[in-house]
């Protein structure tokens, strides 16, 4: 499905499904939640990593956000504004009256932003992985502090291992290489193979410049007012990425937030535990109607 907004072709995907109806326009046409996915790197790495029991429960929609994936537009023309109204848009375009949303990792810190501005067409945000704030440096410096004061010995000579085998010259290094040499950091089991996770992805070099560099540095889940919207935040034991930790006493501050932390889990609980992730999401949505 292709949605036209103002500088955009929006491209969004629905997750075909047992009992699915959809109209020609489009519109789905069941009883279940509309969840839509924020993705961008296209949306097939997202439709392989999230479970089949979240998706026989809710609509999932994969959203390919402005210049990423499918969808057309300037990343550089992307802020949390017109991405509320990118977001309303396909909204619209699926005939839901509210919608989830649901962000991995910094895209979690978007889906915040946008149910932020859209109160009454946003019904829950789920953020997997996600930073209580947008300072990398930060972020890196305290993710590295927990991993040398918890990782086992085991954990650190796996990744010493990985970094070795990267490119000498760091300049070299792409950022597929750099994420998975981390995996130790990331994932709860330290050998994990991770790379089919990606196949295929679309990474578009000028959205992530503008994701990392322009649009979410300052970004503090504490800034800009209230979130009237349920949170639900999935946190990772073993994520060396985004600490549990570093939601020490700003969740609390966080208005109908929920935070669950999964024991065998790194950066991507639904990939790890998937049956658990989604027995604790779909309760927890269920809760907050």
């Amino acid at each position: 499905m292709r949605i036209s907004v103002p500088g955009a072709e929006l491209y969004a995907l629905t997750e075909q499904a047992t009992g699915r109806r959809d109209s020609p326009d489009g519109a789905v046409r069941n009883e279940r939640a509309v969840c839509l996915v924020l993705c961008n790197l296209g949306t097939l790495p997202y439709q392989r990593q999230l479970p089949a029991a979240l998706a026989e429960q809710l609509q999932l929609v994969f959203v390919d956000l402005r210049g990423s994936g499918q969808s057309t537009g300037a990343a550089s023309e992307l802020d949390f504004d017109v991405l509320a109204r990118d977001l309303d848009a396909v909204r619209g375009q699926l005939g839901a009256a509210r919608v989830a949303l649901f962000g991995h990792s910094i895209l979690g810190a978007l889906a915040i932003e946008a149910a932020r501005r859209l109160p009454e067409r946003v019904s829950h945000v789920i953020a997997v992985g996600t930073p209580p704030h947008g300072d990398m440096a930060r972020l890196t410096a305290s993710g590295s502090a927990f991993f040398e004061q918890d990782a086992s010995a085991e954990r650190k000579r796996a990744l010493a291992r990985n970094l070795a085998l990267l490119p000498e010259d760091p300049r070299a290094r792409t950022p597929g290489q750099m994420m998975l040499a981390q995996t130790p950091q990331r994932f709860f089991d330290p050998d994990f193979d991770a790379a089919s996770l990606y196949a295929g992805a679309e990474l578009n070099l000028a959205f992530f410049a503008h994701l990392m560099g322009k649009l979410t540095p300052g970004w503090d889940v504490l800034a800009g007012g209230p979130l009237a919207v349920p949170l639900f935040l999935a946190l990772g034991r073993y994520d060396y990425a985004v600490p549990y930790t570093s939601w020490s006493g700003i969740l609390e501050q966080v208005p109908r937030a929920a935070l669950q932390v999964f024991e065998r889990s790194g950066h991507q609980a639904f990939v790890e535990e998937p049956e658990l992730f989604s027995q604790a999401v779909l309760a927890w949505m269920q809760r907050t109607r």
